[in-house]
């Protein structure tokens, strides 16, 4: 594979990065403590890459990212959900890519779990090993790998910088739901 290149860009979370190919991303990094420990994680997940100014097609991709992490919705009052944002794959296990595929097709402000992703994959006995997939997501959150919870809701860990706190914001701008109930962060009756 022919050595990527990446470029930071700045969101409500912070400085997130983005590393491509001439295939398509081949990952995205939400922020470290800082601009220059998102440089090195990339440095580190992509040696020898080379820090260049985005492409169109990828600036595009920027764009979607800041605007789903910033809650842009659109005349519809839909978030995007990134779904049509090009990967390159090719460096992910088939098992990841299954995982990967499912926990697209989560929409904005919905959640599921570990076990029930396992079990929509046709794996039930799997829910570790989507949390361990899930928890080296080279894409988040083109990946929402936020929006897949423990069982019972609970908020299961997080390996962005801020762990659960960024999980929880990001849940938090997408107004998430568990199923027909208040929101996550919706204030209860007055």
């Amino acid at each position: 594979m022919p050595t990527p290149r990446f470029s930071l860009f700045e969101t409500v979370l912070g400085q997130c990065a983005i590393a491509w190919s001439e295939r398509g991303i081949v990952g995205v990094q939400l922020p470290e403590a800082s601009a220059a420990a998102t440089r090195a994680r990339m440095l580190r997940d992509f040696p020898g890459a080379e820090e260049a100014p985005a492409p169109e097609a990828v600036q595009a991709a920027i764009a979607r990212i800041v605007a789903l992490l910033r809650g842009e919705r659109d005349a519809q009052g839909r978030l995007d959900d990134l779904r049509s944002v090009e990967l390159d794959m090719s460096a992910v296990s088939s098992f990841r890519r299954r995982v990967y595929a499912a926990t697209r097709a989560i929409p904005p402000g919905r959640t599921m779990s570990y076990g029930e992703l396992a079990a929509q994959l046709g794996e039930p006995g799997a829910a570790r090993a989507v949390g361990h997939a899930l928890g080296t997501n080279p894409f988040a959150p083109v990946v929402p790998c936020h929006r897949v919870l423990a069982a019972g809701g609970r908020s299961g860990g997080f390996s962005a910088e801020g762990g659960v706190v960024t999980k929880l914001r990001m849940l938090q701008i997408e107004g998430a739901r568990f199923g027909e109930a208040p929101g996550l962060f919706d204030a209860g009756p007055e």
